[in-house]
């Protein structure tokens, strides 16, 4: 396997990579990150074969209040152009259909919680959900949604939320769940976002129900299959 220089954008400081951090190490990849909330450096494009693109509270359309957004997405949007693999996750999802034109907006509902995504026919000719039935139980913590991008080829939807996850040529996907999380990171993003956490027909509010080791593990197995199908490797 190709040893990958992968670079990461990490928003806020409890939602890092999680699990994608193991699989990256495991592999012997070289792991980079710009962190937004310390001081803002982006590589070369030159220098990286894949961009992940992590999550965080702000909205794709802030860009009052952080004003890194609008440069973020233009490298997005030419990491894209440049041909990079680039893995965007919950906002990482919304960035990059920002970044390709689309519209991002508020969901019907909320969803935050482990709840099923349920696959189109597309995820599996594509290769990469192969190894997974017909739905897969992830973790959920978003209110926003996004159009899909011209071009763009639906992989899944919820029940709450139509659009969760697509591809984009075959070297960009969108994923608007958290695959990603382990148990530490569950217990930050839970501690965190405690305020979010009101009852709603797409909200579990309990902390064992939400921080739930057996379907981080059972998930995380799932993550590095797909992880592994992802193209420049």
């Amino acid at each position: 396997m190709k040893k990958l220089n992968i670079h990461y954008f990490q928003h806020v400081p409890f939602e890092d990579p999680g699990s994608i951090t193991e699989w990256a190490l495991a592999g012997g990849h070289n792991l980079t990150s710009t962190k937004f909330y310390e001081e803002t450096v982006y590589p070369a494009l030159s220098e990286i074969d894949w961009l992940v693109i992590m999550g965080g509270p702000m909205g794709v359309n802030d860009e009052d209040k952080y004003r890194w957004l609008a440069e973020e997405k233009k490298y997005i949007k030419r990491a894209i152009d440049a041909g990079k693999t680039v893995l965007g996750i919950c906002l990482g999802s919304q960035l990059i259909s920002s970044a390709l034109g689309a519209r991002v907006y508020r969901n019907g509902e909320t969803e935050i919680g482990w709840f099923d995504i349920t696959f189109q026919p597309a995820a599996k000719s594509s290769g990469l959900f192969s190894h997974l039935g017909d739905s897969w139980k992830v973790f959920h913590w978003h209110g926003d949604t996004f159009d899909l991008p011209d071009g763009a080829v639906l992989l899944a939807g919820s029940d709450a939320c139509r659009h969760q996850a697509y591809l984009y040529g075959d070297r960009v996907l969108a994923l608007q769940f958290h695959p990603e999380p382990n148990e530490e990171l569950l217990k930050k993003m839970v501690d965190n976002g405690a305020g979010e956490l009101i009852p709603g027909r797409y909200i579990m509010t309990g902390r064992d129900e939400l921080i739930n080791g057996s379907l981080t593990d059972s998930v995380k197995k799932d993550l590095f299959l797909l992880l592994n199908k992802l193209p420049g490797q």
